[in-house]
């Protein structure tokens, strides 16, 4: 049977990415960001997954702003990275997890989800940068294949953050069922609070951030009671982005046990942050 090891959160911010590939982690601006993921990502290069099912939005780079589906599932046998205008990142296709994104569909339907599959697909920030935070030099593979997992974030009206904790929770308990001996690893990316445009450009609200990042852990139920008012207004715009971190939460048991976590700003001009745990179910935590 398959098993979920361990859940990260992290922002998805395309400058990061762009900071990796452009070798300027070591400059003043980023280095304290990536001081900061280095014990996360030690952890997890000792605790590789098999596959790791990633949670994330397009940002209109592959799906059509005419058809934006609430929920989707890539099952592809491999991704394109996107090309965003500037080019493709410099980092490897995407595996994927064919069977056990098929599972996913039929198991989250027959859960009261309906569920929009992606036969083909380009992955773009969303996706590839957080691949980068848990793996900063893939070389010509990344290390394990990946169930791409949209969320609309982007369109109004968006799915509720009550809505996308229990879609989490039907996730955990598909890839729970899943017949196969396989090792997962659940990510929700976005966020933390900012805004790209408007009045309030620029916003970011370290308070809210912080409660969210110690609420996740222990009191996730707090985080999904939230409307979508009470993100845009607390986090920004672009901050609802943060009810996808409750999709990764949901997935997991309620036993979990924070490994590492960081928070900076800014990166661009977003609040950025980490928060990795260790799913336990019935093992002990491992050494950080």
């Amino acid at each position: 049977m398959a098993d979920i090891i361990w859940g990260l959160a992290t922002s998805h911010v395309p400058s990061i990415g762009a900071a990796m590939d452009n070798h300027k982690t070591e400059d003043p601006y980023w280095k304290p960001l990536f001081d900061g993921y280095a014990p996360a990502r030690r952890w997890m290069a000792e605790h590789p997954p098999d596959v790791a099912v990633i949670v994330y939005n397009d940002h209109a780079n592959s799906i059509d702003m005419d058809l934006v589906p609430t929920f989707a599932v890539g099952t592809a046998a491999a991704y394109d990275v996107a090309d965003e205008g500037w080019g493709r990142r410099p980092v490897p296709p995407v595996i994927g997890a064919p069977e056990l994104s098929e599972h996913l569909v039929r198991e989250l339907l027959d859960s009261s989800f309906d569920i929009a599959t992606c036969n083909r697909l380009d992955v773009d920030h969303g996706l590839t940068v957080p691949l980068s935070v848990y793996c900063p030099e893939p070389g010509d593979a990344w290390p394990c294949a990946v169930v791409p997992v949209l969320v609309n974030v982007i369109q109004s009206p968006q799915p509720t953050a009550a809505r996308c904790y229990e879609f989490g929770k039907a996730i955990g308990q598909a890839i729970r069922s899943f017949p196969q001996d396989t090792k997962v690893a659940v990510f929700g990316t976005g966020g933390m609070s900012h805004q790209l445009a408007g009045a309030r450009a620029g916003l970011i609200n370290e308070e809210f951030d912080r409660r969210f990042l110690q609420a996740i852990e222990n009191d996730p139920e707090s985080l999904a009671a939230l409307s979508r008012e009470d993100y845009v207004r607390e986090a920004g715009t672009e901050g609802i982005e943060m009810i996808m971190w409750l999709v990764m939460r949901g997935a997991m048991s309620e036993r979990i046990s924070r490994v590492h976590d960081t928070y900076h700003v800014p990166a661009s001009n977003t609040a950025a942050a980490l928060a990795l745990f260790q799913d336990l179910g019935d093992r002990e935590p491992a050494a950080v």
